[in-house]
């Protein structure tokens, strides 16, 4: 009877729990609809922040990303690679992982503080570079997880037919495993760029922001999320309902890529 009562009080909590997260959740993409879609105009798709729109602040977060990218994926890609393929689970293999998930769980703007330190302290001087950096930064541990978990998904079978027909270690990762598990290996990746397209602390201390159109990556460079927060700050309404209309388009870029990750993760289930 004991055990009966107990499970429906932690039922019923849960319950409560769940309702009350998506009462939250749907109040803040309630008002941020009603405020952001009120700010919308085409005007802020052609012009650059100094003329009240978002073009350039678009195209410099979208161009660290991009960056933070390339380099981030490669290289969590061939760490995850070794660690499913080459390490033979060991002790070096445990405190990659290890470190692999202290640097995802760590706060970002640890990050943003630590290229700082790297990168803009020694030259005294903020750059898009070091924008990138500290996104990429971020990026890897997603995909050292994501490809070691994909990798451990494929049978085993695939890599014993693949030697049984002669082929080399690296062919057999490239050509079978790594073919097998694409579609999870995308998704990682796409739901990593989600996270890094919407981050503000590391920018704040890496690229800062410029209020004109720039793609030199050497300068301050044009950022969406940091526009954002020094927008809200400012006291003319004008400001802040660009922040809000800035705010909505962010949240939809990063809902799409969401749902993209989530399609692709079903179509390969």
């Amino acid at each position: 009877m004991n055990r009966l009562l107990i499970n429906k009080i932690v039922l019923s909590l849960s319950s409560l729990s769940a309702i009350i997260t998506i009462v939250f959740l749907f109040w803040i993409l309630a008002t941020l609809s009603v405020k952001g879609l009120g700010s919308l105009h085409f005007d802020l798709f052609i012009n650059d922040l100094v003329k009240g729109g978002i073009l350039n602040l678009l195209i410099g977060q979208f161009t660290m990303a991009i960056i933070a990218t390339f380099i981030g994926v490669p290289l969590g890609m061939m760490a995850g690679i070794y660690l499913r393929e080459y390490s033979n689970q060991s002790r070096l293999a445990s405190v990659i992982r290890n470190l692999s998930d202290i640097t995802m769980s760590a706060p970002s703007i640890v990050i943003g503080v630590f290229v700082y330190a790297i990168f803009v302290s020694p030259v005294n001087h903020y750059s898009g570079w070091a924008g990138s950096a500290a996104l990429s930064i971020m990026m890897i541990p997603i995909i050292i997880s994501t490809t070691d978990n994909m990798l451990s998904l494929v049978p085993k079978e695939l890599r014993e037919a693949g030697i049984a027909l002669g082929g080399s270690k690296h062919k057999i990762i490239l050509q079978i495993v790594l073919k097998a598990a694409k579609v999870g290996i995308t998704t990682g990746v796409l739901l990593a760029f989600a996270r890094i397209i919407g981050e503000t602390a590391p920018l704040l201390f890496t690229s800062a922001n410029n209020a004109y159109f720039t793609m030199n990556l050497n300068d301050q460079f044009p950022s969406l999320t940091v526009s954002i927060y020094n927008l809200a700050n400012y006291p003319d309404e004008k400001s802040r309902d660009l922040a809000w209309a800035a705010s909505f388009i962010l949240t939809v870029i990063v809902l799409f890529i969401n749902l993209i990750g989530r399609f692709l993760t079903r179509q390969r289930g």
